[in-house]
Protein backbone atom coordinates (compact mmCIF):
# COMPACT_ATOMS: atom_id res chain seq x y z
CA UNK A 1 0.00 0.00 0.00
CA UNK A 2 1.49 3.20 -1.01
CA UNK A 3 1.49 6.43 0.52
CA UNK A 4 -1.80 8.31 0.35
CA UNK A 5 -1.72 11.87 -1.46
CA UNK A 6 -4.09 12.98 0.78
CA UNK A 7 -3.50 14.26 4.53
CA UNK A 8 -6.39 13.35 6.36
CA UNK A 9 -6.69 13.97 10.31
CA UNK A 10 -7.12 10.80 12.32
CA UNK A 11 -6.88 11.10 16.00
CA UNK A 12 -6.43 7.63 18.02
CA UNK A 13 -7.63 7.36 21.31
CA UNK A 14 -6.09 4.51 23.80
CA UNK A 15 -5.24 4.37 27.64
CA UNK A 16 -2.66 1.76 26.39
CA UNK A 17 0.77 4.28 25.24
CA UNK A 18 2.63 1.57 23.34
CA UNK A 19 -0.66 1.36 21.30
CA UNK A 20 -0.99 4.65 21.05
CA UNK A 21 2.97 5.19 19.88
CA UNK A 22 2.45 2.01 17.06
CA UNK A 23 -0.26 3.38 15.42
CA UNK A 24 0.84 7.14 15.35
CA UNK A 25 4.17 6.06 13.93
CA UNK A 26 2.61 3.58 11.61
CA UNK A 27 -0.04 6.01 10.22
CA UNK A 28 2.09 8.95 10.25
CA UNK A 29 4.75 6.84 7.71
CA UNK A 30 1.44 6.52 5.73
CA UNK A 31 1.42 10.70 5.39
CA UNK A 32 -1.67 11.02 7.61
CA UNK A 33 -2.04 13.70 9.90
CA UNK A 34 -2.06 12.11 13.25
CA UNK A 35 -2.79 13.02 16.60
CA UNK A 36 -3.78 11.63 20.31
CA UNK A 37 -5.22 11.44 23.42
CA UNK A 38 -5.33 8.68 26.37
CA UNK A 39 -8.68 8.93 27.37
CA UNK A 40 -11.78 10.49 25.68
CA UNK A 41 -12.17 13.82 27.92
CA UNK A 42 -8.49 14.45 25.72
CA UNK A 43 -10.30 13.45 22.75
CA UNK A 44 -13.16 15.34 23.42
CA UNK A 45 -11.48 18.61 23.64
CA UNK A 46 -8.84 17.55 20.23
CA UNK A 47 -12.48 17.25 18.64
CA UNK A 48 -13.46 20.85 19.60
CA UNK A 49 -10.63 22.39 18.61
CA UNK A 50 -10.18 20.81 15.12
CA UNK A 51 -11.23 18.76 12.47
CA UNK A 52 -11.24 15.16 12.52
CA UNK A 53 -11.69 12.92 9.78
CA UNK A 54 -11.30 9.04 11.48
CA UNK A 55 -11.42 8.33 15.08
CA UNK A 56 -10.02 5.33 15.89
CA UNK A 57 -10.66 4.36 19.49
CA UNK A 58 -10.65 1.69 22.36
CA UNK A 59 -13.47 0.33 24.00
CA UNK A 60 -12.35 -0.15 27.80
CA UNK A 61 -11.50 3.31 28.98
CA UNK A 62 -11.36 4.35 32.56
CA UNK A 63 -13.78 7.37 33.66
CA UNK A 64 -15.83 7.32 29.90
CA UNK A 65 -16.06 4.20 27.43
CA UNK A 66 -15.41 4.23 23.96
CA UNK A 67 -18.73 3.23 23.05
CA UNK A 68 -19.91 6.74 24.54
CA UNK A 69 -17.33 8.53 22.58
CA UNK A 70 -18.64 6.80 18.97
CA UNK A 71 -21.67 7.91 20.18
CA UNK A 72 -20.95 11.40 20.71
CA UNK A 73 -19.16 11.35 17.31
CA UNK A 74 -21.85 9.98 15.60
CA UNK A 75 -24.60 12.72 17.30
CA UNK A 76 -22.37 15.74 16.99
CA UNK A 77 -20.25 15.00 13.93
CA UNK A 78 -21.43 14.15 10.49
CA UNK A 79 -18.28 14.33 8.37
CA UNK A 80 -15.88 11.78 10.77
CA UNK A 81 -15.26 8.06 10.61
CA UNK A 82 -15.18 5.89 13.26
CA UNK A 83 -12.80 2.74 13.68
CA UNK A 84 -12.83 0.84 17.31
CA UNK A 85 -10.01 -1.21 18.63
CA UNK A 86 -9.50 -3.53 21.81
CA UNK A 87 -8.17 -5.86 23.39
CA UNK A 88 -11.51 -7.72 24.79
CA UNK A 89 -12.99 -8.74 22.05
CA UNK A 90 -16.84 -10.61 22.18
CA UNK A 91 -19.08 -10.63 19.91
CA UNK A 92 -21.85 -8.55 22.21
CA UNK A 93 -18.81 -5.88 21.96
CA UNK A 94 -18.83 -5.89 18.61
CA UNK A 95 -22.19 -5.87 17.40
CA UNK A 96 -22.80 -2.68 20.47
CA UNK A 97 -19.50 -1.11 18.75
CA UNK A 98 -21.22 -1.25 15.45
CA UNK A 99 -24.35 -0.36 16.05
CA UNK A 100 -23.74 2.84 18.10
CA UNK A 101 -21.98 3.76 14.36
CA UNK A 102 -18.33 2.31 14.20
CA UNK A 103 -17.26 1.81 10.95
CA UNK A 104 -14.75 -1.24 11.77
CA UNK A 105 -13.76 -3.77 14.85
CA UNK A 106 -10.08 -4.28 15.20
CA UNK A 107 -9.01 -6.68 17.98
CA UNK A 108 -5.43 -6.34 19.40
CA UNK A 109 -2.70 -7.45 18.22
CA UNK A 110 -3.69 -6.45 14.68
CA UNK A 111 -1.27 -6.48 12.29
CA UNK A 112 0.21 -3.50 10.29
CA UNK A 113 -1.75 -4.51 7.07
CA UNK A 114 -5.01 -4.92 8.98
CA UNK A 115 -4.76 -1.53 10.33
CA UNK A 116 -3.99 0.20 7.17
CA UNK A 117 -6.91 -1.25 5.29
CA UNK A 118 -9.30 -0.58 7.67
CA UNK A 119 -7.65 2.50 7.95
CA UNK A 120 -8.25 2.92 3.76
CA UNK A 121 -11.83 1.46 3.99
CA UNK A 122 -12.81 3.99 6.49
CA UNK A 123 -11.69 7.03 4.52
CA UNK A 124 -13.03 5.61 1.29
CA UNK A 125 -16.19 5.55 2.79
CA UNK A 126 -16.06 9.04 4.02
CA UNK A 127 -14.91 10.08 0.61
CA UNK A 128 -17.70 8.65 -0.99
CA UNK A 129 -20.22 10.35 1.16
CA UNK A 130 -18.57 13.47 0.46
CA UNK A 131 -18.65 13.41 -3.12
CA UNK A 132 -21.68 11.67 -3.50
CA UNK A 133 -23.76 13.89 -0.80
CA UNK A 134 -23.13 17.40 -1.32
CA UNK A 135 -20.17 18.71 0.51
CA UNK A 136 -18.19 18.31 -2.18
CA UNK A 137 -18.46 21.09 -4.49
CA UNK A 138 -19.05 20.00 -8.54
CA UNK A 139 -15.63 21.07 -10.01
CA UNK A 140 -15.21 23.72 -12.40
CA UNK A 141 -16.28 22.84 -15.62
CA UNK A 142 -14.65 25.25 -18.51
CA UNK A 143 -15.56 22.94 -21.42
CA UNK A 144 -18.67 21.85 -19.81
CA UNK A 145 -16.99 19.02 -19.08
CA UNK A 146 -17.87 17.33 -15.60
CA UNK A 147 -14.95 15.25 -14.13
CA UNK A 148 -12.06 16.12 -11.88
CA UNK A 149 -10.22 12.41 -11.72
CA UNK A 150 -6.53 12.76 -13.34
CA UNK A 151 -7.05 11.05 -17.17
CA UNK A 152 -10.28 13.85 -17.57
CA UNK A 153 -7.34 16.22 -16.33
CA UNK A 154 -5.03 15.14 -18.98
CA UNK A 155 -8.25 15.35 -21.66
CA UNK A 156 -8.58 18.84 -20.05
CA UNK A 157 -4.76 19.70 -21.28
CA UNK A 158 -5.05 18.06 -24.16
CA UNK A 159 -8.17 20.44 -25.50
CA UNK A 160 -6.08 23.43 -24.34
CA UNK A 161 -3.14 22.46 -26.26
CA UNK A 162 -5.22 20.94 -29.21
CA UNK A 163 -7.30 24.53 -29.29
CA UNK A 164 -4.59 27.10 -29.74
CA UNK A 165 -3.91 25.19 -33.00
CA UNK A 166 -5.50 24.62 -36.45
CA UNK A 167 -4.22 20.70 -36.78
CA UNK A 168 -6.72 18.24 -37.80
CA UNK A 169 -7.81 16.22 -34.41
CA UNK A 170 -8.36 12.49 -33.90
CA UNK A 171 -10.99 11.91 -30.60
CA UNK A 172 -11.02 7.91 -29.91
CA UNK A 173 -12.84 6.53 -27.16
CA UNK A 174 -15.38 3.88 -26.41
CA UNK A 175 -19.19 4.77 -27.53
CA UNK A 176 -20.93 7.22 -24.62
CA UNK A 177 -17.54 8.72 -23.39
CA UNK A 178 -18.47 12.26 -24.76
CA UNK A 179 -16.23 12.73 -27.81
CA UNK A 180 -18.49 15.36 -29.28
CA UNK A 181 -18.00 17.15 -26.02
CA UNK A 182 -14.29 17.30 -26.69
CA UNK A 183 -14.86 18.09 -30.05
CA UNK A 184 -16.88 20.91 -29.15
CA UNK A 185 -14.83 22.48 -26.48
CA UNK A 186 -11.62 21.87 -28.95
CA UNK A 187 -13.78 23.98 -31.45
CA UNK A 188 -15.38 27.05 -29.07
CA UNK A 189 -11.85 27.58 -27.31
CA UNK A 190 -10.43 28.11 -30.70
CA UNK A 191 -10.18 31.04 -32.87
CA UNK A 192 -12.93 29.66 -34.81
CA UNK A 193 -15.05 29.88 -32.29
CA UNK A 194 -17.58 32.53 -33.28
CA UNK A 195 -17.64 30.37 -36.90
CA UNK A 196 -20.15 27.39 -37.48
CA UNK A 197 -19.31 24.00 -36.02
CA UNK A 198 -21.28 21.58 -37.97
CA UNK A 199 -21.53 17.95 -36.87
CA UNK A 200 -21.59 14.91 -39.01
CA UNK A 201 -22.62 11.45 -37.77
CA UNK A 202 -21.00 9.31 -40.76
CA UNK A 203 -22.30 6.16 -39.90
CA UNK A 204 -25.77 7.46 -39.62
CA UNK A 205 -25.68 8.54 -43.52
CA UNK A 206 -25.95 5.85 -46.04
CA UNK A 207 -22.85 5.45 -48.39
CA UNK A 208 -24.74 6.92 -51.30
CA UNK A 209 -25.66 9.90 -49.85
CA UNK A 210 -22.74 10.80 -47.95
CA UNK A 211 -20.90 12.55 -50.40
CA UNK A 212 -23.63 14.68 -51.64
CA UNK A 213 -24.49 15.54 -47.63
CA UNK A 214 -20.53 15.98 -46.84
CA UNK A 215 -20.34 18.31 -50.34
CA UNK A 216 -23.00 19.16 -51.77
CA UNK A 217 -24.84 18.92 -55.06
CA UNK A 218 -25.83 20.98 -58.37
CA UNK A 219 -28.98 20.80 -59.53
CA UNK A 220 -29.63 17.66 -61.84
CA UNK A 221 -26.54 15.72 -60.04
CA UNK A 222 -29.01 12.85 -59.90
CA UNK A 223 -32.58 12.11 -60.01
CA UNK A 224 -34.29 14.20 -56.90
CA UNK A 225 -31.63 16.84 -57.32
CA UNK A 226 -34.27 19.45 -58.44
CA UNK A 227 -32.33 22.00 -56.62
CA UNK A 228 -28.72 23.03 -56.11
CA UNK A 229 -27.51 22.24 -52.36
CA UNK A 230 -24.41 23.34 -50.00
CA UNK A 231 -23.46 20.36 -48.08
CA UNK A 232 -21.44 20.23 -44.52
CA UNK A 233 -18.16 21.29 -45.52
CA UNK A 234 -19.53 24.67 -47.18
CA UNK A 235 -21.76 25.18 -44.58
CA UNK A 236 -18.84 25.00 -41.87
CA UNK A 237 -16.70 27.51 -44.14
CA UNK A 238 -14.68 29.36 -41.69
CA UNK A 239 -15.24 26.74 -38.83
CA UNK A 240 -14.92 23.38 -37.79
CA UNK A 241 -16.94 19.99 -39.26
CA UNK A 242 -16.92 17.06 -36.91
CA UNK A 243 -16.53 14.03 -38.63
CA UNK A 244 -18.46 11.44 -35.78
CA UNK A 245 -18.00 7.68 -36.53
CA UNK A 246 -15.39 8.43 -39.65
CA UNK A 247 -14.72 4.59 -39.75
CA UNK A 248 -18.35 3.57 -41.22
CA UNK A 249 -16.60 5.58 -43.98
CA UNK A 250 -16.02 3.44 -47.46
CA UNK A 251 -12.76 3.73 -48.89
CA UNK A 252 -14.31 6.03 -51.60
CA UNK A 253 -15.67 8.06 -49.90
CA UNK A 254 -11.94 8.78 -47.51
CA UNK A 255 -9.99 9.00 -51.07
CA UNK A 256 -12.45 11.91 -51.20
CA UNK A 257 -11.94 13.24 -47.41
CA UNK A 258 -7.88 12.34 -48.01
CA UNK A 259 -8.36 15.44 -50.95
CA UNK A 260 -9.95 17.82 -49.07
CA UNK A 261 -7.41 17.23 -46.54
CA UNK A 262 -4.85 18.09 -48.30
CA UNK A 263 -6.25 20.62 -51.51
CA UNK A 264 -8.62 22.48 -48.86
CA UNK A 265 -11.12 22.15 -51.49
CA UNK A 266 -14.55 20.23 -52.15
CA UNK A 267 -16.26 19.30 -55.25
CA UNK A 268 -20.03 19.28 -55.14
CA UNK A 269 -22.25 16.16 -56.78
CA UNK A 270 -22.69 16.59 -60.66
CA UNK A 271 -19.48 19.47 -60.50
CA UNK A 272 -16.06 19.75 -62.30
CA UNK A 273 -15.09 22.72 -60.95
CA UNK A 274 -13.61 22.69 -56.96
CA UNK A 275 -14.40 25.08 -54.09
CA UNK A 276 -11.67 26.65 -51.97
CA UNK A 277 -13.27 25.92 -48.44
CA UNK A 278 -11.34 27.09 -44.97
CA UNK A 279 -12.40 24.36 -42.73
CA UNK A 280 -10.83 22.61 -39.71
CA UNK A 281 -11.79 19.03 -39.74
CA UNK A 282 -12.09 16.97 -35.96
CA UNK A 283 -12.97 13.40 -36.48
CA UNK A 284 -13.95 10.51 -34.02
CA UNK A 285 -13.97 6.83 -33.67
CA UNK A 286 -15.01 4.50 -31.28
CA UNK A 287 -12.33 1.63 -32.80
CA UNK A 288 -8.96 1.22 -33.59
CA UNK A 289 -8.50 2.67 -36.88
CA UNK A 290 -4.67 1.50 -37.17
CA UNK A 291 -6.31 -2.33 -37.07
CA UNK A 292 -8.53 -1.30 -39.79
CA UNK A 293 -5.74 -0.20 -41.56
CA UNK A 294 -4.19 -3.59 -41.69
CA UNK A 295 -7.17 -5.25 -42.53
CA UNK A 296 -7.12 -2.75 -45.71
CA UNK A 297 -10.35 -0.81 -44.33
CA UNK A 298 -8.97 2.37 -44.04
CA UNK A 299 -6.64 4.51 -45.67
CA UNK A 300 -2.97 4.34 -43.64
CA UNK A 301 -2.45 8.13 -45.46
CA UNK A 302 -6.07 9.32 -44.63
CA UNK A 303 -5.28 7.87 -40.82
CA UNK A 304 -2.19 9.91 -40.50
CA UNK A 305 -3.31 13.00 -41.85
CA UNK A 306 -6.40 12.84 -39.34
CA UNK A 307 -4.10 11.54 -36.32
CA UNK A 308 -1.84 15.38 -35.72
CA UNK A 309 -3.34 15.06 -32.55
CA UNK A 310 -5.06 12.39 -30.60
CA UNK A 311 -7.32 13.04 -27.57
CA UNK A 312 -7.75 9.34 -26.29
CA UNK A 313 -11.21 9.38 -24.00
CA UNK A 314 -10.90 6.68 -20.72
CA UNK A 315 -14.03 5.04 -20.26
CA UNK A 316 -16.31 5.88 -17.28
CA UNK A 317 -15.15 2.79 -15.25
CA UNK A 318 -11.60 4.03 -15.22
CA UNK A 319 -12.60 7.78 -14.44
CA UNK A 320 -12.85 6.91 -9.95
CA UNK A 321 -14.81 9.29 -8.21
CA UNK A 322 -16.41 11.44 -11.76
CA UNK A 323 -18.70 8.53 -11.68
CA UNK A 324 -20.15 10.25 -8.45
CA UNK A 325 -19.35 13.55 -9.55
CA UNK A 326 -21.80 12.59 -12.75
CA UNK A 327 -24.50 11.02 -11.03
CA UNK A 328 -24.63 14.00 -8.78
CA UNK A 329 -24.78 16.31 -11.80
CA UNK A 330 -27.52 14.30 -13.70
CA UNK A 331 -29.52 13.45 -10.04
CA UNK A 332 -29.43 17.62 -9.62
CA UNK A 333 -30.41 18.18 -13.40
CA UNK A 334 -33.17 15.41 -13.46
CA UNK A 335 -34.73 16.25 -10.28
CA UNK A 336 -35.21 20.25 -11.67
CA UNK A 337 -36.69 18.87 -14.79
CA UNK A 338 -38.98 16.50 -13.08
CA UNK A 339 -39.80 19.58 -10.21
CA UNK A 340 -38.93 16.92 -7.73
CA UNK A 341 -36.50 16.69 -4.89
CA UNK A 342 -33.37 15.61 -5.53
CA UNK A 343 -33.13 11.97 -3.48
CA UNK A 344 -30.09 11.05 -1.80
CA UNK A 345 -28.42 7.58 -2.60
CA UNK A 346 -27.50 4.81 -0.12
CA UNK A 347 -23.69 3.84 0.66
CA UNK A 348 -24.60 0.44 -0.87
CA UNK A 349 -26.22 2.08 -4.06
CA UNK A 350 -23.18 4.50 -4.65
CA UNK A 351 -21.00 1.82 -3.85
CA UNK A 352 -22.42 -0.38 -6.62
CA UNK A 353 -22.58 2.65 -9.18
CA UNK A 354 -18.72 3.72 -8.81
CA UNK A 355 -17.65 0.12 -9.16
CA UNK A 356 -19.86 -0.66 -12.12
CA UNK A 357 -18.50 -1.76 -15.49
CA UNK A 358 -20.97 1.48 -17.66
CA UNK A 359 -20.36 -0.80 -21.42
CA UNK A 360 -22.26 2.52 -22.12
CA UNK A 361 -19.92 5.34 -20.21
CA UNK A 362 -21.63 8.25 -19.42
CA UNK A 363 -24.66 7.80 -21.78
CA UNK A 364 -25.27 4.98 -19.70
CA UNK A 365 -25.08 6.39 -16.60
CA UNK A 366 -27.00 9.41 -17.48
CA UNK A 367 -30.15 7.69 -18.90
CA UNK A 368 -30.41 4.79 -15.60
CA UNK A 369 -30.05 8.30 -13.23
CA UNK A 370 -32.98 9.45 -15.79
CA UNK A 371 -35.45 6.51 -15.53
CA UNK A 372 -34.49 5.86 -11.55
CA UNK A 373 -35.91 9.81 -10.93
CA UNK A 374 -39.16 8.81 -12.93
CA UNK A 375 -39.59 5.47 -11.48
CA UNK A 376 -39.14 6.31 -7.58
CA UNK A 377 -40.11 9.39 -5.39
CA UNK A 378 -38.30 7.88 -2.14
CA UNK A 379 -36.05 10.23 -0.41
CA UNK A 380 -33.29 7.71 -0.24
CA UNK A 381 -32.41 5.31 -3.28
CA UNK A 382 -31.15 1.83 -2.12
CA UNK A 383 -29.78 -1.47 -4.34
CA UNK A 384 -33.52 -2.76 -5.06
CA UNK A 385 -33.58 0.40 -6.59
CA UNK A 386 -30.77 -0.46 -9.17
CA UNK A 387 -31.39 -2.08 -12.35
CA UNK A 388 -31.09 -6.25 -11.51
CA UNK A 389 -28.08 -6.67 -13.70
CA UNK A 390 -26.28 -4.14 -10.72
CA UNK A 391 -27.75 -6.74 -7.64
CA UNK A 392 -26.59 -9.35 -6.06
CA UNK A 393 -28.43 -13.16 -7.16
CA UNK A 394 -27.71 -15.90 -4.97
CA UNK A 395 -28.05 -18.26 -8.26
CA UNK A 396 -26.83 -15.38 -10.72
CA UNK A 397 -24.03 -14.22 -9.25
CA UNK A 398 -22.46 -17.64 -7.59
CA UNK A 399 -21.80 -18.40 -11.63
CA UNK A 400 -24.03 -21.61 -11.07
CA UNK A 401 -26.96 -22.76 -12.97
CA UNK A 402 -27.02 -20.40 -15.96
CA UNK A 403 -26.45 -21.33 -19.44
CA UNK A 404 -24.28 -19.50 -22.12
CA UNK A 405 -27.37 -18.52 -23.24
CA UNK A 406 -28.45 -16.81 -19.99
CA UNK A 407 -25.76 -15.50 -19.45
CA UNK A 408 -25.58 -14.07 -23.29
CA UNK A 409 -29.01 -12.74 -22.92
CA UNK A 410 -28.22 -10.90 -20.13
CA UNK A 411 -25.33 -8.46 -20.92
CA UNK A 412 -27.35 -7.91 -24.62
CA UNK A 413 -29.99 -6.93 -22.61
CA UNK A 414 -27.64 -4.58 -20.20
CA UNK A 415 -25.72 -3.41 -22.93
CA UNK A 416 -29.13 -2.02 -24.90
CA UNK A 417 -30.31 -1.15 -21.51
CA UNK A 418 -26.89 1.19 -21.64
CA UNK A 419 -26.71 2.87 -25.05
CA UNK A 420 -30.79 3.26 -24.70
CA UNK A 421 -32.07 1.08 -27.34
CA UNK A 422 -29.33 1.92 -29.95
CA UNK A 423 -28.69 -0.99 -31.89
CA UNK A 424 -25.32 0.36 -33.85
CA UNK A 425 -23.74 1.05 -30.84
CA UNK A 426 -24.74 -2.10 -29.00
CA UNK A 427 -23.44 -3.48 -31.96
CA UNK A 428 -20.29 -2.33 -32.15
CA UNK A 429 -19.71 -2.61 -28.18
CA UNK A 430 -20.61 -6.24 -28.30
CA UNK A 431 -18.29 -6.36 -31.16
CA UNK A 432 -20.64 -8.14 -33.84
CA UNK A 433 -22.66 -6.67 -36.66
CA UNK A 434 -26.18 -5.49 -36.35
CA UNK A 435 -27.39 -8.26 -38.70
CA UNK A 436 -26.13 -10.82 -35.68
CA UNK A 437 -27.67 -8.56 -32.82
CA UNK A 438 -30.66 -8.32 -34.84
CA UNK A 439 -31.17 -12.52 -34.89
CA UNK A 440 -29.92 -12.65 -30.87
CA UNK A 441 -32.72 -9.98 -30.38
CA UNK A 442 -35.85 -12.21 -31.94
CA UNK A 443 -34.47 -14.73 -29.42
CA UNK A 444 -35.11 -12.40 -26.31
CA UNK A 445 -38.30 -11.59 -25.10
CA UNK A 446 -39.65 -7.91 -25.68
CA UNK A 447 -35.91 -7.14 -26.65
CA UNK A 448 -36.52 -6.46 -30.24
Amino acid sequence: MGKSDRKENILVVDDAPDTLEVVQRNLSGKGYRVFTASDVPSALKLLDTMPVDLVITDLKMPRISGLDLIKHVRENMKDTEVIVITGYPSIEGAVEAVKTGAEEYLTKPFTDSELFIAVQDALDKLHLKRTAGGRMKLPAAPYDIIGDSKPMRKIFDAIEKAASTSATVLITGESGTGKELVARAVHYNSSRAAAPFVPVNCGGIPENLLESELFGHVKGAFTGAVDSRAGFFQTADGGTIFLDEISNTGLSMQAKLLRVLEDKEVCMVGSSRPRKVNVRILAATNKDLMNLVGKGLFREDLFYRLNVIRIGLPPLRDRGDDILLLMRYFTEKFAGELGKPAPKFSDDALRTLKNSYWPGNVRELENLIYNLLIMNDEPVLDMPDLPSGMRFSALRDTGLYRTLEEVETEYIRNVLAGVDGNKTKAAEILGIDRKTLREKMKKIPDAS
